[in-house]
């Protein structure tokens, strides 16, 4: 029964010093590469939605004048 205590208690000793490998390997990025790639994000956010607004306005308008 203890061999498989310690075992246990190995197997998670080994993922952590893994992960906590892993984490020394990862390049995180910037704060300023942050801020641009979120202000693109944003601006192609607002492009998107007035595009998508325009062509709802016009096809609002449109079936309108079909209709009426």
């Amino acid at each position: 029964m203890e061999k498989k205590d310690k075992k246990k208690k190995a197997k998670k000793t080994n993922w952590f010093k893994q992960m906590k490998a892993e984490f020394g390997r990862i390049i995180w990025p910037t704060k300023g590469r942050i801020a641009k790639e979120t202000a693109v994000v944003v601006i192609c956010a607002l492009i998107i939605g007035i595009i998508v607004a325009v062509l709802d306005m016009g096809l609002q308008y449109g079936i309108q004048a079909l209709v009426g």
